[in-house]
């Protein structure tokens, strides 16, 4: 089901992870770590409709605007604060500051981001109502596609230069 089949046979691990009590390194371009426990990492969550995350970010760290295309996130802060928000299809901005205890949700589908806009690292444990939400990542899926879409294309729609778009592209490289 889903594109994963059910097992014959299980045991107590096939339901376990412990890959979420931990802070993750966060000395990467993006300041942010995200650990996954979805159904390829956690077996026993097949069918059931539910996956998490634990994502740890550095002080100005970021996740940049993505997409879940098949699920709704609700984002919960273990500790700091994040600057969190999503854009409508409306193209309306839908954003908050929020801190430790607080929840923000993502729409299924809607681009949405996450900046730790604080002087201390930040953490939030996030669940989906998807055994497999997936990400699309904007900035990779658009810059560093392969094969690539055409510089023109990109020109056009962000109107700036084949020189900006190339620019870009070789920093996503």
């Amino acid at each position: 089901m889903n594109g994963f089949a059910c097992k014959a046979s299980f045991s107590a691990s096939d339901f376990f992870f412990a890959g979420l009590a931990t802070p993750q390194p966060t000395n990467n371009t993006l300041g942010s770590n995200v650990v996954l426990a979805n159904v390829m990492l956690v077996p026993g969550l097949n069918t059931l409709g539910v996956s998490m995350a634990r994502v740890d970010y550095a002080p100005g760290g970021i996740r940049p605007p993505h997409t879940h295309p098949r699920g709704t996130e609700i984002l919960f802060v273990l500790y700091g604060e994040l600057d969190v928000g999503f854009i409508t299809t409306a193209n309306v901005l839908v954003s908050k500051t929020i801190k430790q205890g607080d929840i923000f949700t993502f729409p299924k589908g809607l681009v949405h981001f996450q900046i730790n806009n604080g002087k201390e690292p930040a953490a939030a444990i996030v669940a989906f109502n998807s055994q497999n939400p997936g990400v699309q990542g904007i900035p990779a899926t658009l810059f560093a596609a392969t094969p690539p879409v055409p510089d023109s294309v990109l020109s056009k729609a962000f109107q700036i230069s084949c020189q900006e778009v190339d620019a870009i592209k070789s920093k996503l490289a």
